[in-house]
C-alpha cells in the first residue's frame, strides 16, 4: 500500500508542554472536567451570554432511520448444505409425526373401518372376504412408508439446495448478486 497522506511532522524531538502541563491545567487532586463546547451556566441557571444553544429551524425531532444496502455476492455451498440438511431433517420428522397423528385421528373417527367395509363388499366374492384395507394401512406400515419418503426428501432437498448455491454463485458472478436494503427498527 502507498501512504497518500504526504509529509507527516516528526514528534521525536518535541519539547513542548505535555497535556497535563499546559497552562490552565487542573491540579492533580481535583476531578477531571472535559472541555465544554458551550460556556458553563452562570449561577442561577442562566447560561453565559452568547452561549445559549438554540435549535435550528427545520431541525429533525424524530430520529433518522439508518439504512444499508448490501449485496449477497456469494453463498458458501458448504454452509448451505449444512443448513438445508438440518432443515430437511426437521421437515422429515414433522412429516412422520403428522402422518402418525393423521392416521390416529382417522382411525379414531372410524374412517378405515367404514371405507374398508365398502371396499371389502365391492371386491369380495362368495369364496373370499375381499380386500382388507385396515390390515393394508396399519400404523407400522404407514409409518415405514412415511419414513422412507422423509429420508428420500432429506437427501433430495440437501442436494438441491447445495446445487442451488452453486448455480447462485455462477449467476451472481455475471449479474452481481441479490441486493438487500436493511433498515434499523424505529
Amino acid at each position: 500500500m502507498t501512504d497518500t497522506r504526504g509529509q507527516q511532522p516528526s514528534y521525536d524531538n518535541y519539547s513542548g508542554p505535555l497535556p497535563g502541563e499546559r497552562a490552565g491545567a487542573q491540579q492533580q487532586g481535583g476531578p477531571y472536567h472535559p472541555p465544554q463546547a458551550y460556556g458553563a451556566p452562570a449561577p442561577g441557571g442562566q447560561a453565559a451570554a452568547g452561549a445559549v444553544r438554540r435549535p435550528r429551524t427545520g431541525a429533525r425531532t424524530t430520529p433518522r432511520t439508518r439504512k444499508a444496502r448490501l449485496r449477497v455476492a456469494k453463498a458458501d455451498p458448504w454452509s448451505v448444505m449444512k443448513v438445508s440438511f438440518l432443515l430437511s431433517i426437521a421437515l422429515g420428522i414433522c412429516t412422520v409425526v403428522a402422518a402418525a397423528v393423521l392416521w390416529m385421528v382417522m382411525d379414531a373417527m372410524g374412517v378405515f373401518s367404514t371405507v374398508g367395509g365398502t371396499i371389502s363388499e365391492a371386491t369380495g366374492s362368495n369364496e373370499s372376504n375381499g380386500f382388507d384395507l385396515q390390515s393394508f394401512l396399519s400404523l407400522p406400515r404407514v409409518l415405514m412408508f412415511t419414513s422412507v419418503i422423509a429420508v428420500i426428501d432429506v437427501v433430495l432437498m440437501t442436494a438441491l439446495a447445495t446445487l442451488g448455491a452453486f448455480i447462485y454463485n455462477l449467476s451472481a458472478g455475471f449479474v452481481g448478486g441479490v441486493e438487500l436494503t436493511l433498515a434499523e427498527d424505529e
